[in-house]
């Protein structure tokens, strides 16, 4: 389960195996099932974690019950209400499994003492979070700016695997569109295709 979080941590950092040590020793492994939840909206988010098998959604539900996927989160990905983890305050997401799911999970208290005890984890969140900012940008850029046809395009292009897995009414929610409107642009483009 390591080798999936080691590599991920190496693309932006070089971990000694002193800070190997360190990183497991805080870490705890949690298998989810299929449509079983790691967080529900209004508990406290306990735990960050860590993607190393399966596919989960994070998402909230407005007062009318439909759902709005804010992330999705697959192997190598990290996944939780940040603001609730980070500030011990209740959730706004729910994150469940769609496919059964392997996790490594860190508390608050113990993400705390990592930074403390392998520095160099600071600097790889740090980059993490720096990424996610941008991405965040973009979405949100792409959310205003773009057609239906090219935010789907766009998923399609950075996250081909996603479109594989996830079933069209939940990309539909992911890109803030209507499932016919997901079939329209598939029968579109498959008809351009084909020519």
């Amino acid at each position: 389960m390591f080798d999936v979080l080691f590599a991920h941590i190496q693309e932006k950092v070089a971990l000694t195996e002193q800070d190997r040590e360190g990183i497991q020793s805080v870490f705890m492994a949690r298998k989810l099932r299929k449509r079983q939840y790691l967080l529900q909206q209004g508990a406290i988010c306990t735990h960050l974690s860590f993607v190393t098998k399966g596919l989960l959604r994070a998402y909230n539900v407005d007062e009318k019950g439909h759902e709005h996927i804010n992330l999705f989160g697959w192997e190598g990905w990290w996944i939780s209400d940040l603001n609730s983890f980070l500030f011990q305050e209740e959730a706004l997401l729910n994150i469940d499994a769609i496919e059964e799911t392997q996790l490594l999970m860190i508390s608050l208290a113990d993400y705390n003492a990592l930074m403390v005890r392998v520095p160099v984890m600071e600097r790889y969140f740090r980059l993490l979070y720096q990424n996610s900012l941008a991405t965040k940008d973009r979405r949100l850029i792409s959310s205003i700016t773009h057609t239906a046809e090219e935010k789907y395009l766009q998923m399609a292009h950075r996250h081909p695997q996603i479109i594989q897995r996830v079933p069209q009414h939940l990309i539909a929610s992911y890109l803030g569109l209507a499932p016919e409107t997901i079939s329209r642009i598939r029968k579109s483009l498959a008809l351009r295709q084909s020519r």
